[in-house]
Formats: structure tokens, sequence, C-alpha cells
């Protein structure tokens, strides 16, 4: 029973310490040149599966024809997340032009 503990503590261990935070970037155009950035955050519920309010990018870069969408789970982010459990998991969405 004791070696069932450890094995089931490590593993859960492991699962904690290996996570990471996830960003994904989109080009439009020939990418964001600029150094003007708009950002925003985006708000789901349930570990992500229901969204809430989610920024809309195209509006975010307003007429520009060339920008990078830039969105990401910050540590902020995930810091919250793991102090509602899951329920509320944000992350945030950044424009440059």
């Amino acid at each position: 029973m004791k070696k069932k503990f450890t094995r089931l503590a490590v593993a859960f261990s492991a699962a904690i310490m290996l996570t990471s935070c996830y960003s994904y970037t989109s080009v439009v155009g020939n990418g964001g040149t600029g150094n003007q950035k708009t950002t925003k955050w985006n708000h789901y519920v349930i570990g992500g599966l229901a969204p809430v309010g989610v920024s809309d990018s195209k509006a975010m870069a307003g007429d520009a024809k060339d920008y990078t969408v830039h969105t990401r789970q910050s540590f902020v982010n995930g810091l919250i997340s793991s102090i509602t459990f899951g329920l509320y998991t944000p992350t945030t969405t950044t424009v440059t032009k």
C-alpha cells in the first residue's frame, strides 16, 4: 500500500511540475513590423472548455493589413487558473502592428 501511494505521489508531482505555459503565434500578411502592441485577456471557464469572453484579434489590429497575433497563457494567467483550480482559465492575446 505504501509503495502504491508513493508511486501515485510521484506521478501527481511530476504532472504538476512538468506543465508549462502554452503559446501560439499567427502571422497575417507580412506580420507586425512596428512596435505598436495591443493586449487583451481572454476568459474561459472549466479548464478552457467554455469561452466566456474572447478578444477579436482583427478588431484589435484595426485597419492594419499586416500584423502578428500572439496568444499565450502567461505566468499570471496560470497562477489565477491554479488558484481557481481550473474553473477560470484566462489567456492573453497580443497583437503587434
